[in-house]
């Protein structure tokens, strides 16, 4: 039970108000003690106006007289003069005098929970104020063991009063508690595991109904998630389904571009002059689209293959970007330039920093085509003691808002209608397996920069 809300709920309900109780008993039983002797001296005062009406009173009617009262004398101070009233035999010396006139409330207490847990009985003296000032004081001398029995009655009976109190103002706070919270609580639990065993299942989303704030606010946030992760699940299934079939069709383009590679073995050995300046590049561009398909494929197992670092001669990498770039502008007024020192070298893996430096160059050109206003592209490339850093540059229309939140995230961060982003998305990665990063550095209407930094980290300058 104690495992449950309710239940700790519940526990914690009766051990406060027990507390709360408590509180309330000292102070009680301190007014029960004083209540207590202050009626000893009214019934003292009353049976000593009988001996003021009449001198003559025998022994054995003041015996009784101070019976009634609960008290062995009593003394009475009128006019400056006192006088002992009634008086009989004391069991024991008086041990301590009480002044109930001028006491204050902690000394009240202290000498209640002093006389409650006091087992001996002790004769006292207590002092107070007539009754309807019918003088300047009175005083008498009592047993305190009847006075110590009624505190003990008193207070055992505020106890189970309390205690009854207790159990029922927890019994009804229990119930609320189950109802107002513990209950909905559980109905949003169900809806958790509803979902978790049919994530599929649209009747398992939770609809708010709560007329709580906070549980409503919480089964919002949880329609919310739930909403979200069953998109989510969509899309992934949907794309596992769109990696199968794009690993099938890598596996079979790689073994045509496998053939083809063997028809331009024959192409270079031509004796033409525009042929042979063409074939090296086809040859590449084929060599390249293989190693495309290799990684598509290595991409489908979650994997990108690490990089081979070797010592990659930028200049040379970079105009084969452009020159590849260039023939697929065609006439379209778009210049692409590079500045890129003759003789850098950058330790990189060639085929993955091609990949990054002409999807950026490709994505530039696309946007710059896709306005229909004439563009230039730069790369450039600089080198410092710690690192290299490659920008791309354009003086297209910038970033669509949609991309520049979602950048490079898969099929969010697309830069033009109808992208998938994974360009990007690929890219950051694989300029992150080199221990660098590939950031935005600017993209507004006057063009969009992306920034390449690849570390040198332990490598020596070349």
């Amino acid at each position: 039970m104690f495992k449950t809300l309710s239940g700790r709920f519940l526990f914690l309900t009766i051990i406060f108000v027990m507390l709360a109780e408590i509180l309330i008993f000292v102070p009680s039983v301190a007014r029960f003690r004083e209540d207590y002797l202050l009626s000893r001296l009214e019934r003292a005062q009353i049976a000593s106006l009988a001996l003021l009406a009449d001198d003559m009173i025998d022994a054995e009617l003041e015996d009784e007289l101070l019976r009634n009262a609960e008290v062995y004398n009593v003394v009475l101070r009128r006019d400056e003069i006192r006088q002992l009233i009634l008086s009989s035999d004391m069991p024991a010396p008086i041990q301590q005098t009480f002044d109930l006139r001028d006491a204050t409330a902690f000394e009240l207490i202290m000498d209640a929970m002093n006389r409650l847990f006091a087992p001996e009985p002790e004769v006292i003296r207590v002092i107070g104020a007539p009754v309807l000032e019918a003088g300047l004081l009175i005083e008498v001398t009592l047993w305190t063991k009847d006075l110590r029995a009624a505190m003990i009655d008193y207070g055992v009976t505020i106890l189970i009063l309390s205690a009854v109190i207790s159990a029922f103002t927890a019994s009804l706070l229990f119930i609320a508690v189950r109802l107002i919270l513990v209950k909905p609580i559980k109905g949003v639990v169900g809806y958790m595991q509803r979902y978790s065993a049919a994530p599929e299942d649209a009747r398992g989303i939770i609809q708010p109904s709560s007329n709580v704030v906070e549980l409503r606010e919480a089964e919002e946030a949880l329609q919310t998630l739930q909403t979200d992760l069953r998109a989510s699940l969509r899309q992934k299934e949907r794309l596992a389904q769109l990696g199968g079939a794009v690993a099938k069709v890598s596996h079979d383009l790689r073994n045509i571009l496998t053939s083809a590679q063997l028809f331009t073995d024959r192409i270079e050995m031509s004796e033409d002059p525009t042929v042979k300046r063409m074939a090296p590049k086809l040859v590449n561009s084929i060599t390249r689209a293989v190693h495309l398909c290799e990684g598509t494929l290595a991409f489908g197992k979650a994997e990108e293959p690490a990089p081979r670092l070797t010592q990659v001669p930028l200049a040379e990498l970079v105009d084969e970007v452009a020159e590849s770039e260039r023939l697929a502008v065609g006439e379209f007024d778009l210049s692409l330039s590079e500045n890129v020192p003759t003789g850098m070298h950058v330790w990189a893996d060639s085929e993955q920093l091609h990949r990054v430096i002409s999807n950026l160059v490709r994505n530039a050109r696309q946007a710059i085509v896709a306005a229909g206003q004439p563009g230039e592209i730069m790369v450039e490339a600089r080198e410092t003691e710690i690192d290299w850093t490659i920008t791309v540059q354009d003086t297209g229309p910038g970033l669509p808002l949609k991309a520049k939140e979602h950048l490079f995230q898969p099929f969010q961060g697309g830069m033009r209608k109808g992208g998938t982003g994974l360009g990007l998305a690929i890219s950051q990665e694989l300029v992150r397996g080199h221990g660098g990063d590939l950031r935005l550095a600017k993209s507004d209407e006057t063009g969009t920069c992306f920034e390449i930094r690849l570390p040198k980290g332990d490598v020596a300058e070349i």
